[in-house]
């Protein structure tokens, strides 16, 4: 278990750097394009493989327990240490990112983006799967922080290299906002392990913020934060998400959305609840105030978007809506409450599988009529989806009522537990502002629903001509690419057990100060 923890995190390192190098002469297949490419899926399945033997031989009895752990010695005179581990928090995202990154390297080898040299793009993806791996594996602060600006380079390269117009602007911004942010939390994990003498996460998590005082933790909680929220992202640190989503390439639309986001919102939850409980305490009405914020401020920039005359793009409609889903997850999280934290992580891997169906389905739609602007595809008759590819109007249908919390789909339990959370939160804080938030976060649920059902009235309906304009339907790649995301948004809906089973031990341990 200890060795393969290691390969999943280090194997895609490993094969960023075989993918630049030619291949050997029995496997160039047709052309070295389609060897690089080959290589990807190649990696990324072994590595999905992997990571699935390694959540089949973690003790689910025990999820709160760090298990497959490695702890050597790394930089002695700072007790920096390469500390691996996973437990029922981590292993999630885990699996999570690397069937994404396998989804995308699949559909890749068939439908390659525009640009510049393919082995570039195939070592790019690896090199971004391994520092997301890692960062959701290691227990050391000085090594989530080189995990965490690790994914930050690829990204950066896949939107200004491979990514549609407005790519550089975009990804300058998506660069600048982040590296930023991160400077801000550097300073806060280094006053932490400064002021506490270790940068052993589970040694801080055990500790509970024992060792540091409340003005350390508050100033901590408000560094680190401030660095999290950015890639959340929480509003207003958001305005980078929307151009980096409509600029990018399908897959890194994916994987901006299923894994990196992800990063921000497991920080808030793996560092600042255990280490900085008070630091928490204190910032968790603002926190919770700016979640809600977001969640009505995407809603109605997504309506915005939605209403005819509008030319709201399509892809840049999902990236708000993405703004609005996080909000969720904040609020969760900021509840500080077991319910909370628990629907926080749910929210997650939802948005995961959800929003990163929606990117698919999108780029499927923009290859296929040239455009993702909305106004363009519903035109005088709609686009009519339902009628002109029966099977990818279908899916598109599925993913935005899943993604607008249908009971029965993954959006579903995440959405439900956080505003629960919020009904009832942690001792010492405001139940009345609390159950206001709560409010508002519930008439953001209406608004979701609105949006997304004008974008499947607006794109998936409309009158038919007498001699409908057929495009091609749902291919054998896409189909492979998409339906374990479908599955698994309907398998996680109806039986959400699965997940909280692993997620509730190890969340009541780390609000408990690390006692089970």
């Amino acid at each position: 278990m200890q060795f393969l923890l290691a390969f999943v995190v280090v194997g895609p390192l490993i094969g960023a750097v075989a993918a630049l190098f030619p291949a050997p002469p029995g496997l160039k297949g047709r052309s070295p394009d389609q060897a690089v490419l080959r290589h990807g899926v190649t990696v990324t399945g072994v590595i999905l493989l992997a990571t699935l033997v390694l959540a089949a031989g973690f003790d689910h009895d025990h999820p709160s327990k760090m298990q497959a752990t490695t702890d050597i010695s790394w930089i002695p005179a700072l007790d920096v240490r390469i500390h691996l581990g996973i437990d029922g928090i981590s292993l999630p995202l885990l699996v999570l990112t690397a069937l994404l990154t396998f989804l995308c390297a699949l559909y890749s080898y068939f439908k390659l983006p525009e640009g510049p040299s393919p082995k570039a793009f195939v070592a790019l993806v690896l090199l971004l799967e391994s520092g997301t791996l890692a960062t959701f594996a290691v227990l050391d602060l000085l090594l989530f922080f080189l995990a965490f600006e690790m994914v930050l380079i690829p990204m950066y390269f896949l939107i200004a290299r491979w990514g549609g117009a407005g790519r550089q602007a975009a990804a300058w911004k998506f660069i600048l906002y982040t590296l930023l942010g991160s400077v801000v939390m550097l300073l806060g994990l280094l006053l932490i392990g400064l002021k506490s003498g270790t940068f052993d996460m589970v040694a801080l998590a055990t500790d509970n913020g024992r060792g540091l005082t409340s003005s350390v933790q508050v100033t901590a909680v408000l560094a680190i934060g401030i660095g999290l929220a950015v890639k959340t992202p929480m509003w207003p640190l958001h305005s980078w998400l929307p151009d980096a989503h409509t600029a990018a390439p399908t897959v890194g639309s994916v994987l901006l959305a299923g894994v990196l986001l992800k990063m921000g919102t497991y920080g808030f939850v793996r560092i600042l609840l255990p280490v900085a409980p008070d630091g928490m305490h204190t910032f968790a009405p603002y926190l919770a105030a700016f979640a809600v914020a977001g969640i009505v401020y995407g809603s109605l920039a997504c309506l915005a978007l939605a209403r005819p005359g509008a030319k709201g793009d399509l892809k840049r409609l999902i990236a708000y809506s993405s703004v609005g889903h996080m909000g969720f997850v904040l609020l969760g999280i900021a509840s500080m409450t077991p319910t909370g934290v628990n629907g926080a992580l749910f929210a997650n891997i939802a948005h995961g599988l959800i929003t990163g169906l929606l990117f698919f389905l999108v780029g499927a739609v923009k290859d296929r009529y040239g455009t993702a602007d909305l106004d363009t595809l519903a035109g005088a008759t709609g686009a009519a989806l339902y009628g002109r590819a029966p099977r990818l109007g279908g899916l598109l249908a599925f993913a935005a009522v899943a993604s607008l919390g249908l009971p029965g789909l993954a959006g579903f339990w995440g959405e439900m537990l956080a505003l629960f959370g919020a009904f009832d939160p942690a001792e010492g804080l405001s139940r009345p502002a609390f159950l206001t938030f709560m409010s508002i976060a519930a008439f953001g649920t209406l608004l979701t629903a609105a949006y997304l059902l004008i974008v499947v009235r607006r794109v998936c309906m409309g009158a038919q001509r007498d001699e409908p304009q057929l495009i091609a339907d749902v291919q054998r790649y896409e189909f492979a690419a998409w339906t374990p995301l479908a599955a698994l948004t309907v398998l996680a809906g109806l039986w959400p057990a699965v997940l909280l089973g692993l997620t509730d031990p190890a969340v009541q341990k780390l609000l408990a100060g690390g006692k089970s």
